[in-house]
Parts: C-alpha cells; structure tokens; sequence
C-alpha cells in the first residue's frame, strides 16, 4: 500500500524485450529488496530519479517482465480500449467496502495469479 499511497495499484505487464525508452532512460533510479515481498522473490523498482515516479518493477520471480505502472501512459485511448484489467491480484486483501474489478467480469486472485502468462482465449 505504501508504495502506491493507496489501497490500489493499477498495472500492466510487458515484456522487457518489447520495451523501448524513447527518452529519460539515463534517469532511472533502481532500489530493490525483498523483505516486504510475499513471495520472497526480490522486487526491483525503476523510478525517475528527478520527480519520483515509479515506472515499472521487476520480479526475480516473472524474469523479462516489465510490471509497468497504467499511469505512465499517455495515451487514454489504450487505457479505454487495449490496456483493460484482466486479473485482480490479493482479493484476500481487498477491503470489505469495495467491490474490486469482479464486476467487470475480471478474474480474482487470492494471491499473484498467473502474472505474465496469457490467458486462454475466451478465458476472460
């Protein structure tokens, strides 16, 4: 929760190799650790070294995966049409007054789920 200064974090995953930093790459500040991480895997994050944003993340656990923040897109067309939730992760944790993306027919998870792995088509 910390991280995001909420109780939400809005995601997507990428892979590395179809990642391109058109710009701002040199200020990338990476902090990893794995003391608050569940799996115990270790959690890079890349974050802007000059206003803080968290840009993306990376698992030990999902190698070459980007787990990127939906924020960092500019673009609100993708978000309304391509970059749509396909998993709620840590439901267990998810306070009793929000509904969580259930409603939107979107699977839950009571921990990570399949991070990274496609779903089959149809599955959603």
């Amino acid at each position: 929760h910390k991280i995001t200064a909420s109780m939400f974090a809005s995601n997507f995953i990428v892979k590395e190799s179809h990642t391109t930093h058109t710009r701002g790459k040199d200020k990338l500040t990476k902090f990893a650790q794995s003391a608050t991480i569940a799996s115990g895997n270790t959690m890079e994050n890349h974050f802007c070294s000059v206003c803080g944003t968290l840009m993306y993340r990376i698992s030990s656990g999902y190698p070459g995966l980007l787990i990127t923040r939906i924020g960092t897109i500019d673009d609100f067309n993708l978000m309304e049409t391509k970059i749509k939730p396909r998993l709620e992760q840590y439901v267990k944790d998810r306070v009793a007054w929000c509904p969580g993306a259930a409603e939107s027919k979107v699977r839950g998870f009571e921990a990570a789920g399949p991070l990274g792995q496609p779903f089959e088509k149809g599955a959603l």
